[in-house]
């Protein structure tokens, strides 16, 4: 294996580490757990298709995957010290013991969090780490997206309820009939794209910045709301 994917494999096996440690400190039906155990099967296929040679720039993959995955790790640090958490990720986080809420609600709140905001803010860190623009980064933004819609059609086979609870399922299959992977995915690359021609103003920039971590937030809380047994 060339130096640099050496580099790079072993800082995505770092952040690899971090979320199974999170996982092994979780019971199984916490929310944060049920999302970590989604996003961490897609780290691993990350870390897997660097291995094989499976982007075209391991570097700017890794980088990405890395700072990503640090936003996440970042905010789950700083619930467990009592600081202040992004918008985004309090839903899920106040929710996280609900036994009105789902595992898929759960699931599908983390990937509105780290999707909706933090994988935009994590490719303008990639872009200062690189020295580079978005455009150099959307092959990997569009090939770790494609991993995010094939896991989030396997939880949602997963997590649904089955035909015989069809009549439970219905307001659940409402609820997260309103959102969408592909949606977010799109609307995030605006945002990436959006915040690094603002990074010239950095007033400009964190209204931007928080405008959206509310509204990520808020569709959360949405996606949040505790069904009947």
């Amino acid at each position: 294996m060339p130096e640099s994917q050496q580099f790079t494999s072993s800082a995505v096996d770092a952040v690899i580490a971090r979320m199974r440690a999170l996982e092994s400190g979780l019971p199984a039906r916490d929310g944060v757990a049920v999302f970590n155990r989604v996003y961490l099967a897609v780290t691993e296929e990350v870390d897997r298709r660097i291995d094989r040679g499976g982007f075209a720039d391991p570097r700017a993959a890794a980088a990405l995957d890395v700072r990503f995955a640090e936003r996440y790790l970042d905010a789950v640090d700083a619930m467990v010290n009592d600081r202040r958490t992004p918008a985004c990720w309090r839903p899920l986080f106040q929710m996280r013991r609900h036994p009105g809420v789902r595992p898929l609600q759960f699931a599908l709140a983390g990937i509105n969090a780290h999707i909706g905001h933090d994988l935009a803010l994590a490719v303008v860190d990639a872009c200062h780490e690189l020295g580079c623009e978005p455009a150099e980064l959307e092959d990997e933004f569009d090939q770790v997206g494609d991993l995010l819609v094939t896991l989030e059609e396997r939880i949602r086979e997963e997590l649904m309820p089955g035909p015989d609870l069809l009549q439970l399922a219905d307001p659940l299959t409402h609820l997260l009939g309103s959102w969408s992977l592909e949606r977010a995915r799109s609307a995030t690359w605006s945002a990436a794209r959006a915040l690094w021609a603002l990074r010239r103003f950095p007033d400009l920039t964190e209204e931007f910045g928080e405008r959206l971590d509310a509204a990520v937030g808020f569709a959360g809380r949405m996606l949040l709301t505790p069904l009947p047994d």
